[in-house]
C-alpha cells in the first residue's frame, strides 16, 4: 500500500512538472504572418477585403495593386485585396468578399496577413489591435468572443471583425484543426497587439 502511494504521488508531481507545458503547446493557436506592408492612405468608400486564388504565387503578383498582399498557405497563391465591393483581378479566382471593413484615421496604416492554426480548443489570449481584424477560414471553425458575444466562422466562410481597441479572444472550436487566414488593416504607428480584459 505504501509503495503504491509513493508510485501515486511520484506520478501526481511528475503529472503536474509536466503538464502545463504541455497543455500551453497544445493549447495555443499558432499565428504566422504572410505579408504586410504600410500604406498612407486607405481606399476610398466602403472597405472589403476580396480574396481570390491564383495559379502561381507571380501570377497573383502580377495582378496586385497598391492595397494588396500576396501569401501562400495551404497548397495555394492567395491575393487579399482592400478596396470597393465588387472587384476582380485578371486571371484570378474570387473566393469571398467580406466587409464592411471599419473605417479608422491613423497617420500609415499596416495591411497584414496571417495564418491561424490550431486543434480544436486551442485559443489566444485576450487581446486588442489598433485596427480591424477579418476572418477566413478554411478548414475547421473558430469563435470569436468579445465584448458584444460570440460570432462563429466556419470553414468556407468569412466574417469581417470589430474595430480597433475591442477586447477579443479567438478559439478552435471545430470538430477539426483550424486553419484561417486573418487579413489586418490596423494603425502603423501603434502595437500591432496589446494584452486585454474581457468582461
Amino acid at each position: 500500500m505504501t509503495r503504491f502511494l509513493f508510485s501515486l504521488l511520484l506520478a501526481l508531481t511528475l503529472g503536474q512538472c509536466l503538464l502545463p507545458s504541455a497543455a500551453v503547446a497544445q493549447g495555443t493557436l499558432v499565428i504566422k504572418s504572410l505579408a504586410e506592408k504600410k500604406v498612407t492612405e486607405l481606399p476610398p468608400g466602403q472597405l472589403f477585403w476580396r480574396i481570390e486564388s491564383f495559379p502561381t504565387r507571380e501570377q497573383a503578383q502580377s495582378a496586385a495593386g497598391a492595397w494588396a498582399l500576396v501569401a501562400e498557405s495551404a497548397g495555394k497563391a492567395w491575393l487579399f485585396t482592400l478596396g470597393p465591393v465588387g472587384g476582380l483581378s485578371a486571371g484570378g479566382t474570387k473566393v469571398a468578399e467580406v466587409g464592411p471593413i471599419p473605417r479608422f484615421d491613423a497617420p500609415q496604416y499596416l495591411l497584414r496577413i496571417n495564418a491561424a492554426s490550431g486543434a480544436p480548443d486551442s485559443t489566444t489570449p485576450v487581446h486588442s489591435h489598433p485596427g480591424s481584424e477579418t476572418f477566413f477560414v478554411l478548414t475547421g471553425a473558430q469563435s470569436v468572443h468579445t465584448p458584444d458575444g460570440v460570432m462563429v466562422v466556419k470553414a468556407g466562410h468569412a466574417e469581417p471583425g470589430h474595430g480597433p481597441g475591442i477586447p477579443m479572444q479567438v478559439l478552435s472550436t471545430g470538430s477539426t484543426d483550424l486553419h484561417a487566414l486573418v487579413m489586418f488593416v490596423l494603425d502603423a504607428t501603434k502595437p500591432f497587439s496589446s494584452p486585454a480584459n474581457l468582461p
